[in-house]
């Protein structure tokens, strides 16, 4: 009895020793890390910035791959049908939470389908309007909004987008008309408001900003929970008088659901790390971005909340895409 529990306890070391020896190893060969958006783009300047790091670390590669269209659906779909084995990451934004309520016929699930790592960072979205808008603070503007017969045109980089739909929730608490005028992407949305064809719109600071700086956008009120640095004049919503109103479009990393906690834990301890560092918690600040570093168990949390907030969003709206 005594040998055979000798050679248990030392089969069972002797596992324990492999599992954790296997936890050690990873990752055993690249990584690749899907982006849903292409190359040039926040979310893509994000990827690579963690991904140039993460070699250092792993003795891997981390390989960025783009698969933009179909409102990042067609990346989504491919990481979740990818084996949960830590090999293929997924770095998004607000949208995978949208398209929770947003989408009617997914062949994947959004939040049951992918396992948070963390919550890189976010950046607020910021009221702004043409320089044609004669109000200057948030009182103002809701005033002038309700004086209009016909509304105010509220521009968005597209149907469904964290800018169109919090422009609805904003509609929804103050009770103004406004007539959406949807773009495809920041840019063009830019040039029509800058120029005056469009009269308000949510956009997230990093697209704003130069705009703001230059004296060709009104900047009226941050969506976020503090100031910014960058433009430490304008007050936040609350503190223009709209309490709780945050918006925000985020950079988060995600796994197929089923990854093993060690290496999920493995994944965020490494990743965490690398945008902690000053110089890269800089970049991120130079983009417009709040560094959130948040634990997985903290970004599933800042998920389920999410997707609750925008499926109201998506209701206001009405949108909805078959």
């Amino acid at each position: 009895m005594r040998i055979f529990n000798f050679v248990a306890h030392f089969a069972l070391a002797a596992g324990l020793v492999a599992s954790g020896g296997a936890l050690a190893a990873y990752p055993e060969k690249p990584v690749t890390l899907v982006v849903p958006y292409p190359a040039g783009g926040a979310t893509d300047v994000i990827a690579r910035l963690v991904a140039d790091k993460l070699p250092a670390k792993w003795g891997q590669q981390v390989i960025v791959t783009n698969r933009p269209g179909a409102g990042t659906t067609l990346a989504a779909e491919g990481v979740a049908r990818a084996p949960a084995d830590g090999y293929t990451l997924y770095m998004t934004t607000a949208a995978h939470t949208i398209s929770a309520s947003l989408y009617k016929n997914l062949n994947y699930d959004p939040l049951k389908d992918f396992a948070p790592i963390t919550l890189t960072a976010r950046i607020p979205l910021v009221l702004v309007t043409a320089k044609s808008v004669p109000a200057k603070t948030l009182s103002e503007l809701i005033e002038y909004g309700k004086q209009a017969e016909q509304g105010l045109t509220m521009a968005s980089s597209g149907n469904g987008s964290p800018q169109h739909l919090t422009g609805e929730l904003f509609k929804g608490e103050t009770g103004l008309k406004l007539v959406h005028i949807p773009y495809r992407g920041d840019t063009p949305m830019l040039t029509d408001l800058v120029g005056g064809q469009v009269q308000m719109a949510f956009v997230t600071l990093s697209a704003a900003l130069p705009h703001i700086q230059a004296g060709k956008l009104n900047a009226i009120a941050l969506a976020s929970e503090k100031r910014i640095a960058a433009i430490g004049d304008v007050p936040t919503m609350a503190e223009a008088g709209m309490p709780g109103f945050v918006a925000a479009t985020w950079f988060g990393l995600f796994a197929p659901a089923g990854i093993p906690d060690d290496i999920r834990e493995k994944i965020y301890q490494d990743v965490s790390a690398i945008v902690g560092q000053p110089e890269m918690t800089r970049k991120l600040q130079d983009m417009g971005a709040e560094v959130n570093n948040s634990t997985p168990q903290e970004f599933q949390a800042f998920i389920d909340a999410e997707a609750k907030r925008w499926a109201e969003g998506v209701r206001i709206s009405g949108a909805r895409i078959d």
